[in-house]
């Protein structure tokens, strides 16, 4: 939305030009459409058919602020940066851009798709050449932004703040404009400390801040005492971590065994700033301060990131990123459908999306909710669009869950569309050319083309025919009605899948969680939420993926507990949507039951000891001004039932800019393979419910011991750089 505020973008004045952009080197983009988007160029922005208004765009001296306004609303501008954009689409690849294709010719048109839930922009440009200039221009700034190295990355962060404190814009800071800086990064410090600091920064003593003399500032602000605390416990002088000071941290606190010693090595060549300390193989604070602040300082290992998990086991060992009625955008009941979910739920790296069909005019099946007033969209655009994104992010297989309602007539239709749009793409026949015995494996695909595995999942309540076409198309996954547990072992076949909502698959849980996970060593079963949640919930997804469910699907387009839980499972494996399963649930004999972990067979408990010591850049969650986040940090474990636990810090009164807690928290858990670890960070308020400021989700076994960083993700999933909490992690047996 444009929204009245500040000013447009002043010109070039003496004072700008003589700042610095240490956070971005121009050189390694291209210059002309650098050049061009510096300039700028007027644009039509489209919101619908009939909403189409001229804006003009314009790339901000950062290289990392794109600003746009309207020519008649006086000052009213938005702005944006490059770090929120996730991709740009060329052409009409967006239901607005399609709905006006006859009027703007593809090569003028492309869309900026933002991170999170955050709507796209559609944008049409003068000429084909202006588009393609600021498409490869905004794609080369993506790219260096994904490239920045952690300096680069507190470099931006830096110099985003002093953009924010420099209300005059006049290239420096005065200590009014200081004091205002201090509320918005969440500091209540007293004005007689705020005033010291800013004279020992102002080194040209001239009553303002101006390029390194704010670095200066920012630095006292930022000191991390408690990170140098541990930095003095192992330098042998107080000063520096010699090679082998370097070595005993790592083997005695982060617990790395293998190869200490050219791990060592490497984090002095990566993280070290001072080439000097490089050449003399020791490590500064800096350097250590830049590590500890890394992806390989961070809680989530970094060697479980790709794919380390054996693929090529059956598909019903695996648990499967799932999303149900995959194209709303929003509630069950009047919400938007949109091909954009099934982008954005693939690009998530979801493997199984679905798809209720109806009845259409003009012979063409339509996708929405049935019997509601949620808008609909054209079969054929869900399969064309599920065709283009179905293997970018992941290489697995695809499954479609189709909810089918329609006329054996337009089922054929549907047969045609899947036929003639997904091509070699669609799997036609078994995978080894006859009758199979057992389920195809992930990487039972990447023998042949990348194709999807099509799932005719028919409504049960209806009496309705289903065409061949239709039913050729179904392979490997047919459902088919559920009895019970025992009928199933003795008269399922392994292509069959059986569905649930989350109620009947809980009381499935309790009365029979043995024979449930045995049952999923089997076959396949998908579990949807109940039909009470018209506002697009989810039912809590830990329950189903303790009875071993590979299809748990949830409303991917809802913020919350559970896609948080299942964004942690799937942050493992190369985010590919296919996580093995543990062992005990793979073997049809285990006996394993969530309900009473302690009967397993190699039953080994761990205790959990986490010291949550402190945070760092917390976001403001209360837009009121002068509000400052109180935070506390809450840990919770999702598991089996015995595991399910919660503990919380203290609350810090207004300090979230770099609150210290140095509290212990203790979890015994009975079933380590199953678990997730969930830190939530909230601004606590005795007067009414907390409010959200961050968190971040890992599965218990992709944990790294030692001092880490957690680098906490908004409530929609995206990352908040630099806002993070340091904690010290230990695993032992009990």
């Amino acid at each position: 939305t444009d929204v009245a505020h500040r000013p447009p973008p002043p010109t070039h004045t003496h004072t700008q030009k003589k700042k610095k952009s240490s956070h971005m080197d121009l050189g390694r983009l291209v210059e002309s459409e650098l050049k061009s988007m510096l300039v700028g160029a007027m644009m039509r922005k489209i919101k619908s058919r009939t909403w189409k208004k001229q804006r003009y765009f314009k790339l901000q001296d950062d290289c990392m602020t794109i600003w746009y306004k309207s020519k008649k609303a006086g000052n009213a501008h938005s702005t944006f940066s490059v770090s929120e954009v996730e991709a740009v689409r060329e052409g009409h690849q967006s239901e607005v851009l399609l709905s006006i294709a006859n009027e703007f010719p593809a090569n003028r048109c492309f869309t900026l798709v933002f991170r999170g839930r955050k709507g796209n922009l559609d944008l049409v440009a003068e000429s084909a050449e202006e588009a393609q200039s600021w498409i490869r221009g905004i794609r080369k700034l993506i790219e260096n932004v994904e490239n920045m190295g952690e300096r680069e990355k507190l470099d931006q962060w830096i110099s985003d703040w002093f953009k924010k404190a420099d209300k005059d814009r006049d290239g420096r800071m005065n200590f009014k404009e200081v004091r205002d800086l201090l509320k918005m990064m969440n500091v209540d410090m007293n004005e007689h400390h705020a005033l010291r600091l800013f004279t020992l920064a102002d080194k040209s003593c001239s009553g303002s801040l101006e390029d390194d003399e704010f670095v200066l500032f920012y630095k006292m602000l930022t000191q991390r005492e408690d990170v140098l605390t541990v930095f003095q416990e192992f330098s042998s002088d107080g000063q520096t971590l010699s090679h082998r000071d370097l070595e005993d941290f790592l083997r005695e606190e982060q617990l790395e065994g293998d190869n200490v010693q050219q791990h060592a090595m490497h984090l002095i060549e990566q993280y070290e700033p001072s080439e000097t300390a490089k050449m003399l193989n020791i490590m500064t604070f800096d350097g250590f301060l830049m590590y500890l602040s890394s992806t390989e300082g961070s809680i989530f290992n970094p060697q479980q990131r790709g794919i380390y998990q054996n693929m090529t086991l059956p598909l019903c060992h695996y648990f499967i990123s799932s999303s149900h009625n995959t194209y709303l955008m929003e509630d069950q009941l009047r919400g938007q459908s949109s091909v954009e979910g099934y982008i954005r739920a693939l690009n998530r790296g979801c493997r199984c999306v679905e798809v209720d069909c109806w009845d259409g005019p003009s012979g063409e099946p339509i996708v929405y909710h049935g019997h509601t007033f949620t808008s609909k969209i054209l079969f054929k655009d869900v399969v064309t669009t599920v065709g283009n994104y179905a293997f970018k992010v992941s290489e697995y297989p695809v499954i479609l869950s189709i909810e089918n309602h329609c006329s054996v007539e337009q089922q054929r239709v549907m047969a045609r569309h899947l036929s003639h749009i997904l091509g070699e793409k669609l799997l036609r026949k078994p995978l080894d050319g006859h009758a199979s015995t057992g389920l195809p494996s992930p990487e039972d695909r990447l023998t042949l083309r990348l194709q999807p595995i099509s799932f005719g999942n028919s409504n049960e309540k209806s009496k309705q025919c289903l065409s061949k076409e239709l039913s050729d198309c179904v392979i490997y996954c047919k459902s088919f009605h559920f009895r019970s547990f025992k009928h199933s072992q003795m008269h399922s076949k392994f292509y069959e899948v059986a569905s649930f909502t989350e109620s009947k698959a809980r009381k499935y849980l309790k009365e029979s969680g043995a024979e449930f996970v045995q049952h999923n060593s089997r076959q396949l079963t998908r579990v949807y939420p109940t039909g009470f949640r018209t506002d697009s919930s989810n039912f809590h997804p830990q329950e189903m993926w303790n009875a071993g469910c590979q299809i748990v699907a949830l409303n991917f387009q809802t913020a919350g507990e559970g896609m948080d839980l299942n964004d942690g499972l799937f942050s493992q494996n190369g985010c590919c949507g296919y996580v093995l399963k543990p062992s005990f649930m793979r073997q049809t004999k285990s006996g394993f039951d969530p309900e009473t972990p302690q009967k397993q067979e190699d039953y080994q408990p761990v205790l959990l000891t986490i010291q949550v010591i402190s945070g760092q850049q917390l976001p403001k969650v209360n837009i009121k001004e002068g509000s400052i986040v109180d935070p506390l940090v809450r840990v919770e474990i999702h598991g089996v039932p015995m595991d399910q636990a919660k503990q919380e810090t203290r609350y810090i009164e207004n300090n979230g800019f770099n609150p210290v807690w140095q509290d212990s928290l203790r979890f015994t858990i009975h079933t380590p393979e199953l678990a997730l670890v969930r830190f939530v960070v909230e601004d606590y308020d005795k007067t009414s419910k907390n409010d959200f400021v961050g968190q971040y989700t890992v599965p218990l076994t992709c944990m790294q011991q030692g001092y880490r960083h957690i680098h906490l993700l908004s409530r929609d999933g995206t990352s908040i750089p630099p806002s993070s909490l340091f904690v010290h992690v230990r695993i032992t047996e009990v």
